[in-house]
């Protein structure tokens, strides 16, 4: 078994002692240091080199978002966003800072466990209800003009891989995908591998933002 390394963020120390119990239940799980600010989140980062952060975004000396944008820029750690509601209104800049998707505080420790597990392979944790929150947000925002490099870029996806992109960006699950399509879900993830490689995107997370930052949303 895989040990996975976390790093806690958080100025709550209430929280960080919750989390950091929660996580010594789970043996494939060890807690390799806590921070009570951003700063102190940035340079434990650097010195123990976590699989996965859980960082808090409201933290003095520096917010989890710059943290998490040095962090994700500069090493090879992955961050989810620690948030008390499921928008909190900081989340969706936390995640254009480079973060893999949101996890609630109070989130169930299965929950948990599976989402620290799935980051620390590579993929990112944002359920469909999420996503759909993020879609309403900001579905109220004018659509920007599509950039020349965006443009270009989603030019050179296929018609179903653009298909599957909107879908993704309209906040469906890969199962919802393969409903909607016809399609068996290894097909889907395959259609998602391709859409992000082309795109240069890390991640679902990044396709929605990519979406709705580039005016690319479904008519």
């Amino acid at each position: 078994m895989t040990t996975i390394s976390v790093l806690i963020a958080d100025d709550q120390a209430l929280v960080r002692m919750a989390f950091r119990s929660l996580l010594g239940t789970m043996p494939d799980i060890q807690v390799v240091g806590e921070a009570a600010d951003g700063r102190e989140a940035v340079d434990l980062a650097r010195r123990t080199r976590p699989d996965v952060v859980l960082m808090d975004v409201r933290m003095p000396v520096m917010d989890g978002i710059e943290a998490t944008r040095l962090i994700t820029t500069t090493m090879s750690c992955r961050v989810l966003i620690l948030t008390t509601f499921d928008l909190d209104e900081y989340a969706f800049a936390g995640l254009r800072a480079g973060g893999c998707g949101f996890l609630l505080k109070d989130v169930r420790p299965p929950v948990l466990h599976d989402a620290i597990r799935a980051v620390a392979s590579g993929d990112a944790v944002l359920t469909p209800r999420i996503t759909r929150g993020l879609v309403d947000r900001f579905a109220q925002l004018a659509p920007l003009p599509q950039g020349d490099a965006a443009g270009a870029l989603f030019a050179e996806l296929t018609a179903r891989e653009k298909e599957v992109f909107h879908l993704i960006a309209a906040g469906l699950s890969n199962a919802e995908i393969a409903g909607r399509l016809f399609l068996t879900e290894a097909t889907v993830k395959t259609h998602i591998t391709r859409i992000l490689a082309k795109l240069g995107l890390r991640d679902r997370v990044q396709v929605v933002i990519f979406s709705y930052e580039h005016g690319l949303r479904a008519s």
